[in-house]
């Protein structure tokens, strides 16, 4: 008994789209491999300049030292026992200005963001009663150490001037911190500090940073205000700005934050230290991986608000998800030259559909390729015009006529028009997929609406046994 000729055509197109789902995997293999390497590359330019900062402060940190006496047994002699603390008063009031002046840093073909700031910090106190120190012994003896103000970085590589005043006048700026918690950044030492008068301290930093800037709003009342020409941040942190503004010319934004919507006081009083800004690999591909960033700082650190300079265009990610689309356009592809085959008449061999499919496989090897040494868009245009006239001349060749390959290659183009849309409006990409699926099926069944499909067959088998 000879199987029906449709039927074993329709196995063996299974099979080639099967073939064809393996080329897919091995270019998105390959999207995938660049994107290690462009993580790799972003690490290299953090080793060689500075990795992602994290401020806090300018805080007021006094370390003190309490012992005390254990009265002893009429075995034991008495013991001295001691404890080390710190005490920690955060500003009632912190402004934080500046810009944010991009700098994209180059490893090979791989593009690195990073950026140069310059930050003007005012901190206020209106007393530091704070610093004060308690003993929790009723024999215990208090020794402190001088006051210091004190400013929390992630990557102290990364400043590159620093100006601190108190009250208009100069301080000597010292390296690190005097907290423990803090593992790097600056201080100056307050020995002549009152704790029941206001202090005002102001700081003039020049600083430089991979890819993010995330600020601990560890104030009574914090207010920032930043400013770049960088047309694509990204807004993470447990703050989003009250206000922004994004344009080709870059974006500004202002952020302000209370001490009863933020935790960053007493987590710092707890001995709680700043964020890994950089535990994400930076190179963003969905919402859910910004979510995913902001959860794992906040689960490792303070409170923070921050800003990414991202790339929406990233040439790996934008390739990543137009392979996602591949099997749909072979379908889609396989479809049409079908329904040619029954409509005309006109019979298509497998090995054809083979090369059809292998052509729009490897326009996302050609706009991978291209696009690591030209704009996405212009890569864009040039691997879908290759491929649309590859595809039309064959398709002439293929259905029996030019007008017939023109079509063809007509709705190729058409096809990678709306697979530029999917991949440049995210948000409104699952309509758009949904909407094109369904008019495409709507097409078929109203080409197909009148064919008798059992006759066909029966007659596709006639067909083939008077072969």
């Amino acid at each position: 008994m000879k199987l029906n000729p449709t039927f074993s055509k329709l196995a063996i197109l299974a099979v080639v789209t099967a073939l064809l789902c393996i080329a897919l995997a091995e270019i998105g293999g390959l999207v995938r491999e660049r994107q290690m390497r462009q993580r790799e590359a972003a690490q290299s330019v953090e080793q060689s300049l500075a990795g992602a900062q994290a401020l806090a402060g300018p805080l007021l940190v006094k370390a003190c030292k309490e012992s005390w006496v254990v009265p002893g047994t009429d075995s034991k002699k008495d013991a001295v026992e001691s404890r080390d603390f710190w005490l920690v008063a955060a500003p009632a009031k912190l402004q934080i200005t500046g810009g944010i002046g991009p700098e994209v840093r180059k490893r090979g073909l791989f593009k690195v963001n990073t950026y140069a700031s310059q930050l003007n910090i005012e901190a206020r106190w209106d007393a530091t009663t704070a610093l004060l120190p308690k003993a929790e012994h009723a024999n215990g003896r208090l020794t402190c150490s001088d006051p210091a103000v004190v400013v929390a970085l992630s990557d102290t590589r990364g400043i590159r001037t620093a100006e601190l005043r108190r009250d208009g006048r100069e301080l000597a700026v010292l390296p690190g911190t005097t907290h423990p918690a803090f593992r790097g950044g600056l201080h100056a030492l307050l020995s002549d500090l009152r704790t029941d008068e206001p202090l005002a301290v102001s700081l003039k930093l020049s600083l430089v940073g991979s890819q993010r800037l995330g600020l601990v709003p560890a104030a009574g009342d914090t207010q920032v205000s930043l400013q770049s020409s960088w047309p694509h941040p990204s807004f993470t942190g447990q703050f989003l700005p009250i206000e922004h503004q994004v344009g080709v010319s870059g974006f500004t934004a202002r952020w302000q934050v209370s001490s009863l919507a933020s935790t960053a006081v007493a987590d710092i009083a707890a001995g709680r230290g700043l964020p890994d800004l950089s535990a994400h690999d930076g190179v963003i591909a969905t919402y859910a991986d910004l979510a995913k960033s902001a959860k794992s700082a906040k689960s490792a650190g303070l409170d923070m608000l921050a800003v990414e300079l991202i790339d929406p265009v990233n040439p790996y990610v934008m390739s990543d998800r137009a392979i996602k689309y591949g099997l749909l356009f072979i379908a889609l592809t396989f479809v049409t030259v079908g329904l040619t085959e029954l409509l005309t008449g006109r019979r298509v061999h497998p090995v054809q559909y083979l090369l059809v499919g292998m052509a729009l496989s490897l326009f996302f090897l050609l706009l991978l390729s291209l696009s690591e040494h030209l704009p996405f868009l212009v890569a864009y245009l040039i691997a879908a015009g290759a491929a649309a006239a590859v595809l039309t001349q064959y398709a002439a060749a293929m259905l029996g006529g030019w007008l017939r390959g023109a079509a063809f290659g007509g709705g190729i183009a058409l096809l990678y028009g709306a697979l530029y849309v999917l991949l440049s409006r995210e948000q409104t990409a699952l309509v758009i997929g949904a909407v094109l699926l369904f008019a495409v099926l709507a097409v078929v069944m109203t080409l197909t609406r009148r064919l008798d499909w059992y006759r066909l067959g029966a007659s596709a088998e006639r067909n083939a046994q008077g072969e």
